[in-house]
């Protein structure tokens, strides 16, 4: 229960890095150590939407100020210039994806509240992307628990493994990028 609490906490705190707690929770539950897989990915989305809502509170009220000052950090940059120009044309989808770019859903939320994105739309793609982002984290953290008995061989098994996804996404992403653009479609009517 104590191992769920500091989760949800550290979650809950938009600027700490949630991603090996999840981990190594889920390392815990693949070796019986710690609560279910299930407990685990509940809690740690439950704290990322509370996280996310403090972020989109603060763009919405901060605005472009918050998101200026981010981008003269080099890790927020390139985030917020994939998020910002995707984010006007399909904003559910961008939200979604943005999870997978290294401080992808700290931006979105950011962006999203400072371009006063309906707050339905936000939570409703945040609640997506967190629940299939702590998902993918989990289960690469049960998976390392469950092939290696040495916690620490699992976390840095599960980790190893999340750093290399990572960049073959953004691989996908880029390529997607290149390809011709689709025809957007709106409904008529």
């Amino acid at each position: 229960m104590t191992g769920l609490l500091v989760l949800l906490g550290i979650t809950m705190v938009p600027f700490l890095p949630s991603d090996v707690t999840i981990i190594g929770m889920a390392v815990a539950a693949a070796q019986g150590d710690g609560p279910s897989l299930a407990l685990v990915i509940a809690a740690g989305t439950v704290g990322g939407l509370v996280s996310d809502q403090l972020l989109y509170l603060a763009g919405r009220t901060g605005g472009r100020v918050l998101v200026a000052r981010l981008s003269r950090r080099r890790r927020f940059a390139a985030a917020i210039g994939w998020v910002d120009t995707r984010l006007r044309r399909r904003p559910r989808r961008v939200l979604v994806i943005a999870r997978w770019v290294p401080s992808g859903g700290l931006v979105g939320a950011l962006l999203a509240g400072s371009l006063r994105r309906p707050v339905t739309e936000f939570f409703t793609a945040s609640a997506i992307g967190l629940t299939l982002w702590t998902t993918y984290e989990a289960l690469l953290g049960y998976a390392g628990g469950q092939i290696f008995s040495e916690p620490e061989i699992s976390m840095a098994l599960s980790l190893t493994v999340a750093l290399v996804l990572i960049p073959l996404a953004f691989r996908g992403v880029r390529v997607a990028k290149a390809a011709p653009a689709e025809p957007d479609l709106e409904p008529v009517g």
